[in-house]
């Protein structure tokens, strides 16, 4: 089953974004040659919500952009910028051609498998569900994920009850629709992106007396994310397991987590896109690529691990990368 036609939109900008831009479509061209829409590079722009200039501005990684493909779209930053970077993928959403299905990946992630022949439904939006109870955390004497989950859904107008997976106990956090935002697609991103800035903004600066005790910063995006997908008739079970966060796509967070829990064939492609001497002229700038990549030091970090038997946390892997020195981001 092929997926209609779709474009796809990363965030980059000055610093390690920039380099896992420029792999993300080296890896994009290398393991999915049949896709033919847009991939659109976001790029943030300089103004009063930015101390630096948060643009790319580095000759070699644009031209290694130009030549992988990938279409420079600048905007602005208007409501969230340094302060709370991660809403930059919100505010980015408003680059891309209305009406026109889009895929977000956050730049920190590999292209593994042929995107066009992942099972797109693009009328039912859904995010990535490889994710850890990370909000809320309810308090002793405050609500719990109900009353808080609840209170979003209210202040929304949307239907709670049928967002609820019924498969798992009350109060435990799958039951609540809840994504890692390190991928989503919908059918429209002007329309998703406007009503994800609209919200968004609404619990940042009228928060409900709910979430009193409860961290806005940095899971805002994953906070929201779940309200617009479910606004839009999406959910957690709109694309089949096993393409994105799969054999499609890999969201690797950093290199030592690559290298420590990824799958043999997830470290073999890292190294194989890395490899033409045009591409590492580029990618050798930025440190963690230049020591974990090409000098190994990566294989030193999976040795560390039984890949069949990790730990659960995904703290408890990067206290042991830490413990032997071999900690990057």
């Amino acid at each position: 089953m092929s997926a209609p036609g779709f474009n796809l939109l990363i965030v980059g900008q000055n610093g390690r974004l920039m380099y896992e831009a420029v792999l993300f479509a080296a890896s994009l061209r290398a393991r999915s040659p049949g896709f033919s829409g847009r991939l659109v590079v976001a790029v943030p722009q300089p103004g009063p919500l930015w101390a630096n200039d948060p643009s790319i501005r580095n000759p070699e990684v644009l031209a290694a952009l130009e030549r992988l493909g990938a279409e420079i779209r600048p905007f602005a930053s208007r409501a969230f910028g340094q302060a709370y970077a991660y809403g930059n993928k919100i505010e980015a959403l408003a680059t891309l051609p209305e009406g026109e299905a889009f895929v977000f990946f956050d730049t920190d992630t590999l292209i593994t498998g042929e995107l066009t022949e992942v099972p797109f439904d693009f009328s039912r939006p859904s995010a990535s569900l490889r994710r850890e109870g990370t909000w809320p955390q309810p308090t002793l004497y405050g609500p719990g994920y109900h009353g808080i989950w609840g209170a979003l859904y209210r202040r929304f107008g949307l239907d709670f009850d049928s967002s609820l997976d019924l498969g798992q106990p009350a109060e435990y956090w799958q039951r609540y629709l809840y994504f890692n935002a390190g991928y989503f697609f919908g059918a429209c991103p002007r329309q998703f992106g406007a009503r994800f800035l609209d919200w968004a903004l609404s619990l940042r600066d009228d928060p409900p007396v709910e979430l009193v005790g409860q961290a806005l910063d940095p899971w805002l995006d994953q906070i929201v994310l779940p309200l617009v997908i479910h606004s839009f008739g999406g959910g957690r079970d709109s694309l089949p397991p096993g393409y994105l966060d799969g054999v499609t796509s890999c969201h690797y967070r950093s290199f030592p987590l690559l290298y420590a829990r990824e799958a043999d064939p997830v470290v073999a492609a890292l190294e194989e896109i890395c490899a033409p001497n045009w591409l590492k002229k580029v990618l050798k700038s930025y440190e963690p690529i230049k020591r974990m990549v090409y000098q190994q030091r990566g294989q030193k970090v999976r040795a560390l691990f039984d890949q069949t038997a990790l730990p659960r946390r995904e703290q408890a892997i990067r206290n042991r990368i830490k413990s032997a020195g071999l900690w990057m981001r």
